[in-house]
């Protein structure tokens, strides 16, 4: 019953990013739920009947240009201390592609958190880029990725290998790469306009 209710909440996802992060964190628990996952998860339906007028809403505009959001908890889990990264991507008015996912190392801070977050939505618009190319909205200019954390934007733009960033996983630099060859822009923005918060 509860792998049924967790499968249909993922579906209804695609649609409502706003219970993308309980959705995501109750699937942690497929294997060996408890009456407190159970009730989580009926929660969220009634959270769903309550709002159910709720959705994304595109508007016509001539401003096709890609923006991204990223942001990341640190040691949210307190199973394992791995973090949850959450991204968001935006072109011209409603947000239409999102998600949340736990990191697959632990972080030893969070703006290793924040970089191996800012990673992964790197990846992400790279693959958008080539989509909206393939369908005539190529994006001329780099794609504005939004993040709350100065420290890991700093990382992105020193190549430097210093012993507080040694440690990081080589794979996480491809966000230097991609920045390297103006595909990606990584930008400050404050916590209060951080739209990826929700996702974890």
């Amino acid at each position: 019953m509860y792998r049924s209710l967790i499968g249909s909440l993922l579906y209804l996802t695609a649609t409502r990013p706003d219970i993308m992060f309980a959705t995501c964190l109750l699937s942690r628990f497929m294997q060996s739920p408890s009456q407190v996952h159970y009730a989580a998860a009926k929660r969220i339906l009634r959270y769903l009947r309550g709002t159910k007028d709720f959705g994304i809403w595109y508007k016509s505009t001539n401003d096709a240009k890609l923006v991204g959001y990223t942001d990341s908890d640190w040691a949210g889990s307190v199973d394992d201390m791995k973090s949850t990264s959450g991204y968001t991507f935006s072109l011209g008015s409603g947000i239409f592609s999102w998600a949340s996912k736990k990191q697959a190392t632990v972080a030893q801070s969070s703006a290793e958190a924040e970089y191996i977050a800012a990673a992964a939505t790197s990846n992400q618009a790279i693959w958008l880029r080539r989509i909206l190319e393939d369908i005539g909205e190529k994006q001329e200019e780099p794609t504005t990725i939004y993040c709350d954390n100065k420290s890991a934007i700093a990382i992105t733009k020193n190549p430097v290998q210093h012993s507080r960033t040694k440690h990081i996983d080589i794979k996480y630099h491809s966000l230097r790469e991609a920045t390297t060859r103006g595909e990606i822009e990584l930008k400050y923005c404050s916590t209060e306009e951080q739209l990826a918060d929700i996702f974890y």
